[in-house]
């Protein structure tokens, strides 16, 4: 909490006094990036529970933020196909959305901070060892650059946050490839263990006769497995 507030601090004071420097646009999606080619996004899930409303602020609210963020993440990371499945854990700390100040002078600029996991769902685990809590800034624009509480709607404010965050997002696990690999090697020597488990399995079964199913104790029958709320297709 207190690493939240020293950094809401610094960003809020940043965008009184009209220095915060412009940051990734994530308006435009780019190319798909190289390193995430075997993604594919699964769970996506953005809370808001105990989110702090900086100075300077209007009010947010707060599942809408979260529904516009969460639609954001699935835009940028749902054209991605690949055949593992990740989950993208967002939790909103704090946040300012510009109020209308004074051209140039105390022009407050929208800010999001913001605490990320991911996990790899065939590994059961998140790939970061620390929740990664990130400072999102407003771009830079035409309609900005005067202070967005002068040309936006909060919606508006909450839209241009949530597209940068999700790209943040995207630059922060291109920068760490080595969890992709990792996780791939991993979930390779996991498969070859299952191999060998049911090889075993399927050997001592042709040593025993198979007990004919009754209705007491059906066989199969089930609607659906586990890896149904996310299947590959």
């Amino acid at each position: 909490m207190l690493t939240t507030l020293t950094s809401f601090r610094t960003a809020a004071l940043l965008g009184v006094t009209g220095l915060l420097a412009a940051c990734a646009n994530g308006a435009q999606l780019g190319d798909e990036r190289a390193e995430l080619e075997n993604f594919r996004l699964c769970y996506n899930i953005v809370t808001v529970n105990d989110a702090v409303q900086g100075p300077l602020s209007r009010e947010a609210d707060l599942e809408v933020f979260a529904d516009t963020l969460r639609t954001e993440v699935d835009r940028r990371f749902g054209r991605y196909d690949g055949d593992r499945l990740y989950h993208i854990a967002v939790h909103i700390d704090a946040y300012v959305l510009a109020v209308p100040g004074v051209p140039l002078i105390a022009s407050p600029r929208s800010a999001l901070i913001m605490s990320v996991d991911v996990w790899d769902d065939a590994l059961g685990a998140a790939l970061n060892e620390e929740h990664e809590q990130m400072t999102v800034l407003e771009s830079l624009s035409g309609s900005s650059v005067i202070g967005s509480g002068l040309t936006q709607s909060a919606e508006e404010q909450m839209q241009t946050l949530s597209q940068n965050a999700a790209i943040r997002i995207e630059n922060w696990l291109v920068d760490n490839p080595q969890w992709f690999e990792q996780a791939s090697d991993d979930a390779a020597d996991a498969d070859a263990e299952t191999t060998e488990t049911d090889a075993a399995a399927d050997a001592a079964a042709d040593t025993t006769v198979a007990a004919e199913p009754t209705p007491e104790h059906p066989v199969g029958g089930g609607e659906g497995n586990s890896e149904d709320y996310c299947a590959l297709t």
